[in-house]
């Protein structure tokens, strides 16, 4: 709990000396389904559902991000693609830019290791789950791609 509290403050503090947090997220199609990971209850918005990935460490571009991200993650090997969606939203008064990339599964078992599921959603419904606010304009995009026929 004081854990949680002192990120809260530290990402205020970098907020007020104008620094912009970025997350990078991953869009993996297999199937023509997209994969979906949910948080575990407990955690920051547990039980909502989420693109997978994480925030990107200082020196570090988005692509290494997720490639490290889905590795930690899911234990998986990745190779990361175009960039699917680009937001910002504040988030405990810090401004955060969200990055989605369209990300290639390459190889490895899919392990489940800071979720408590996962799913491979159609696009189209991808917009029943409960997913994080943040990720709910990467979805937008997802679906607005499909109905003009193309890819993601």
């Amino acid at each position: 709990m004081l854990r949680k509290f002192y990120q809260k403050v530290k990402l205020l503090l970098a907020y007020l000396t104008g620094h912009k947090r970025q997350v990078a997220a991953a869009v993996i199609e297999k199937d023509s389904k997209i994969l979906l990971a949910r948080r575990r209850r407990g955690d920051t918005l547990g039980g909502k559902w989420e693109f997978p990935g994480g925030k990107i460490e200082p020196g570090e571009t988005p692509e290494e991000c997720l490639k490290r991200e889905l590795k930690e993650e899911f234990d998986i090997e990745t190779k990361i693609g175009e960039l699917v969606s680009r937001t910002t939203f504040i988030y405990y008064l810090v401004p955060i830019e969200l990055l989605a990339y369209k990300t290639k599964y390459i190889s490895g078992d899919l392990k489940i290791n800071e979720h408590d599921e996962i799913a491979w959603v159609a696009a189209e419904d991808l917009e029943s789950y409960n997913l994080v606010r943040a990720d709910r304009p990467i979805a937008k995009a997802i679906l607005t791609s499909k109905r003009r026929g193309h890819t993601i």
